[in-house]
């Protein structure tokens, strides 16, 4: 019989979000997740399989648990302004890495990665009542001004100069 786990394993996964949305994929090594994490190698791997496995575990647990509440709560955004708000104040650090740096290179996290901004274009369009293109593009302004880490700035402009955009 094998010796109890010595760690709790969704504490891990959410220490395996936060290392990987701060650093990346390639930024963070084997033995930066088991100082990280406070596992044993041996245990990192039989439960996760491989650095992979916990990483495709943190990316769909983050999928879940910010990507998926941000669409339901951009249902009921009333304007672009709204939407833009609650997109660049969402913790998408995991998905934005994961975009530009894995799905590129790894099919599985790709489909991931589509069904996730696929998501996020159908809430806006739906919030917004605009046709899918318009969505996608409002996904992609929204992505872009969170990476320049301004938003709250384009949000007031947005409102400030143009009124609200529905």
């Amino acid at each position: 019989m094998g010796r109890p786990r010595a760690f709790d394993e969704d504490e891990a996964v959410r220490a395996a979000m936060d290392l990987f949305g701060g650093r990346a994929y390639d930024g963070v090594s084997v033995d930066d997740l088991v100082h990280h994490l406070g596992v044993h190698r041996n245990s990192l791997y039989k439960t996760f399989g491989s650095k992979r496995g916990l990483y495709l575990i943190a990316l769909r647990r983050h999928l879940a648990d910010d990507v998926r509440p941000l669409c339901d709560a951009l249902a009921g955004a009333p304007d672009a302004a709204a939407v833009l708000r609650l997109v660049t104040s969402a913790e998408l650090g995991l998905l934005l890495l994961a975009t530009v740096e894995r799905a590129p290179v790894d099919e599985e996290v790709a489909g991931e990665v589509t069904a996730a901004l696929t998501a996020v274009d159908r809430a806006i369009g739906d919030a917004l009542g605009v046709p899918a293109d318009l969505a996608t593009a409002l996904t992609a302004a929204a992505l872009g001004i969170l990476l320049r880490g301004n938003p709250d700035t384009v949000a007031t402009a947005l409102s400030d100069h143009l009124g609200p955009l529905t």
